[in-house]
């Protein structure tokens, strides 16, 4: 088996489990990427749809943003935060249909991919 095949394999079994808070800390030279490190919160739908919420809410200017602590309105990003949302009551709802389950598969394979070349 080729180190390709392997790489493949290992895309196709990485998991939502298989998260960036469990791999190995660092760049490909074993620096750290980053100074200070955030856990990160177990990745499930709630979490997931708490954070849109949560970005709308910025968006709106009704919670302080925790970049710079200040309330901002930006009418645009929230209405584009809330069709999000609704996209994903839809699709929950009704489904993908075919050409939506091939994007998404492909997506998700390249990007498995790409994390399993970039952290080894």
């Amino acid at each position: 088996m080729s180190a390709e095949d392997d790489l493949q394999k290992d895309a196709e079994n990485f998991t939502a489990e298989d998260s960036p808070a469990d791999a190995p800390e660092g760049t490909s030279d074993g620096s750290p990427q980053n100074k200070t490190e955030i856990p990160l919160p177990q990745v499930d739908f709630s979490t997931f749809l708490l954070s849109l919420a949560s970005s709308a809410l910025v968006q709106l200017g009704e919670v302080p943003s925790p970049e710079d602590g200040k309330k901002a309105e930006n009418l645009l990003l929230a209405k584009h935060s809330i069709d999000i949302i609704c996209m994903l009551q839809d699709k929950i709802t009704h489904g993908l249909n075919p050409e939506e389950t091939r994007l998404l598969e492909g997506i998700l394979y390249e990007l498995r991919l790409k994390y399993v070349i970039k952290s080894q």
